[in-house]
């Protein structure tokens, strides 16, 4: 009963309950400040408390893949690319190429990994309104990717708000 409401609140996972506060999860509905103590209780142990040892963060960085960003000269900055399992956020003035960045790593990712690519799909959650379908068919192109294969392997949200936002990831999660 107690994970149908967290459901219904937009939490699917363990982790997504430990990322919010108790202020967050007491106002839903059926769930009493003493039973979000214990959930996170809960969440806490099954976790081991958010805490890995060496080895075991070195065993879970062998699944990180860096995905090329389209230039040699920023994947060399980058350390090879860009990360995966990790956020990389990318800012500057307007026009400097932020948006064209992410449509190429939208592209880059669904690579194979022998070509720098992480062989997956990419969720897009847009929080300025600047995904353009049409700019990813010259990318896909470029790098050799069937452009309708290319879009209907990225998934595209517009987010409103911060809150909006979270919501989004956790059902990507």
């Amino acid at each position: 009963a107690d994970i149908t409401k967290l459901k219904g609140a937009g939490i699917y996972t363990v982790s997504g309950v430990l990322m919010l506060t108790k202020k967050t999860l007491t106002p839903i509905k059926g769930l009493s400040e003493a039973k979000v103590e214990k959930i996170l209780d809960a969440c806490a142990k099954i976790t081991n408390g958010g805490f890995l040892n060496g080895v075991e963060m070195l065993e879970k960085r062998t699944n990180v893949v860096k995905i090329t960003s389209g230039s040699k000269a920023l994947d060399q900055l980058l350390g090879g690319g860009v990360e995966s399992m990790s956020i990389t956020e990318a800012f500057g003035e307007f026009r400097t190429g932020k948006t064209q960045l992410c449509h190429t790593l939208c592209v880059t990712s669904q690579l194979p990994r022998s070509m720098g690519g992480g062989n997956g799909k990419v969720a897009y959650i847009d929080t300025e309104g600047t995904f353009r379908p049409e700019r990813i068919k010259p990318i896909a192109e470029r790098f050799g990717l069937d452009p309708t294969a290319a879009l209907e392997n990225i998934l595209v949200a517009r987010a409103y708000t911060h809150e909006h936002q979270m919501s989004l990831l956790t059902q990507v999660a």
